[in-house]
């Protein structure tokens, strides 16, 4: 089963997940590509695989995504080998990415993949506080670009089988292992 996390930039998906694969033993996570440079703390492979731009352009060349597309400036996507090999292991794969990405890979999987999208809502002056505090020395146009953002990731929210309001890391999580964990045996039992 693949599980598709999304939300606005700052909404907390990249805690979430972490929190989930750190709590129910058959979650792992499906890194994306992306030419943007690592934050403090992220270790390639884990939520991200970093690139170069002229890597991810050949990449694109080559048809090596399912879906991709440029998102704040750069570019992220989705292999199709990585996703194809996660989806053979039997695991819940959780992947966060961002709202034409999930429109994307429903239109492509959406009859042939056990999938679930979730999006995660914050109030607009919680988002910029998060990202005031999140980036390191964020200057005034990061976060005016993510803020502007905010309106057009919240009108899909309608594609998204669960919307959450992530006001409370420890209820966020645990709804969503309550999410997973049904959906999971409801799709065993077809």
């Amino acid at each position: 089963m693949l599980v598709l996390l999304s939300g606005v930039s700052g909404a907390g998906k990249d805690t979430i997940k972490k929190e989930l694969i750190k709590r129910m033993n058959n979650v792992v996570s499906m890194p994306s590509y992306t030419d943007r440079q690592p934050r403090e703390g992220e270790v390639n492979g884990e939520i991200y695989n970093f690139i170069t731009t002229e890597e991810f352009e050949r990449r694109i060349k080559e048809n090596e995504f399912y879906e991709y597309s440029v998102h704040h400036e750069h570019y992220y996507g989705t292999s199709k080998k990585i996703l194809n090999e996660a989806t053979q292991s039997g695991k819940i794969i959780v992947k966060d990415i961002e709202v034409n990405g999930t429109e994307n890979l429903l239109k492509l999987f959406k009859d042939n993949m056990d999938m679930v999208t979730i999006f995660l809502r914050v109030p607009k002056d919680e988002l910029r506080r998060r990202l005031e505090h999140r980036i390191e020395k964020a200057s005034l146009k990061e976060i005016e670009l993510r803020l502007n953002r905010f309106d057009y990731e919240e009108s899909k929210i309608g594609i998204y089988d669960y919307v959450l309001k992530n006001d409370d890391l420890e209820k966020t999580v645990q709804i969503i292992m309550t999410i997973i964990e049904n959906e999971y045996k409801l799709r065993k039992q077809k």
